[in-house]
């Protein structure tokens, strides 16, 4: 018989309600996020300090909730302790995907900093590309800030989140995140002049 018909959706324990969504019930569905929607908010907010894209997280978890319900064991917990255990990992897994994505900004910034190997060794052009970009790139962050370069170099090399870097500098995530923004638009404007410059005399 249809959850439904058995009780009031709002007087519902959550294992009922997980259980009307295996029977794809909408309402069930409907009522957990309003249970639980502002914690899950809160839980990744505080992950990843990011409002706008917390609230992107809470619609992205409970969407994973309803394609896959069966991922809820009863017998292993409660469900409020599952979800936010799912919703901490989600948001630590994009906190680490966004770190990846801010490394591969700077093009080949992480590969120019290390020992080039295999068959870049051994191509004189390629290590000769490589150092000529190695050089661009250090030529770029000392016309910065000390400020600046302090937290892209943090970001960029060291693979920091913002929140990490506002925490180990002690200053205010803002600042940090003023200071990553005008440090990358500086070094792309850099970056391009370099580039404009090279055409302009080949």
């Amino acid at each position: 018989m249809p959850l439904g018909e058995l009780l009031n959706y709002a007087e519902a324990s959550d294992a009922d309600l997980m259980a009307g969504m295996r029977e794809r019930d909408v309402r069930a569905f409907e009522t957990l996020f309003q249970r639980y929607s502002d914690l899950v908010f809160s839980t990744c907010l505080r992950v990843l300090a990011d409002p706008a894209l917390a609230e992107d997280m809470v619609q992205e978890i409970f969407i994973r909730v309803w394609r896959r319900p069966e991922a809820f064991d009863a017998e292993r917990g409660k469900f409020v302790t599952w979800l936010l255990s799912v919703s901490r990992n989600r948001a630590v897994d994009e906190i680490r995907s966004r770190g990846r994505r801010r490394r591969h900004e700077l093009g080949n910034v992480i590969a120019v900093e290390e020992t080039p190997s295999g068959r870049e060794s051994e191509n004189p052009l390629a290590s000769a590309e490589l150092a000529s970009e190695r050089e661009a790139i250090l030529e770029a962050l000392s016309t910065l800030p000390a400020e600046q370069r302090t937290a892209i170099e943090l970001a960029y090399f060291k693979g920091l989140t913002q929140q990490e870097i506002a925490t180990s500098l002690k200053q205010p995530l803002g600042t940090i995140k003023t200071r990553v923004r005008l440090g990358m638009q500086k070094l792309r404007q850099f970056m391009h002049q370099r580039e404009e410059r090279g055409r302009a005399t080949s």
